[in-house]
């Protein structure tokens, strides 16, 4: 199974990119042999920017990012997206790919499950 998982939100401010990790690494944990993909469109492209500091005992969505990364899990960024925000020449976290709308879309076609955050 493909699970699809897009995320618009920023990666502070609001908790959607921090619940659609937490969805992500749950999945990876309980269901291991089942396919997760992470497309960042919007503000959340922000989530793919490395180096995030935040307060002790705060959620770190990069930490989140590299874990989903580190058990298979793939994760694009809108191009357009990081372009219209000035970031994608920055240095991205690991496992993170610059990615297009043709991308997401097969993605969509293959996807047996597909959730918005």
């Amino acid at each position: 199974m493909t699970i699809l998982i897009l995320i618009n939100d920023p990666p502070y401010g609001t908790e959607k990119a921090y619940n659609a990790f937490r969805l992500a690494m749950a999945l990876q944990k309980d269901h291991p042999t089942v396919q997760v993909n992470v497309f960042l469109m919007a503000d959340a492209v922000g989530c793919s920017i490395s180096n995030q500091t935040t307060p002790q005992g705060y959620y770190n969505i990069e930490r989140m990012v590299k874990s989903v990364a580190s058990k298979g899990g793939k994760i694009k960024a809108c191009g357009t997206c990081a372009d219209a925000r000035g970031i994608r020449n920055l240095q991205l976290v690991e496992g993170v790919e610059v990615s297009n709308m043709a991308e997401l879309a097969q993605w969509s076609i293959e996807a047996d499950k597909v959730f918005t955050f």
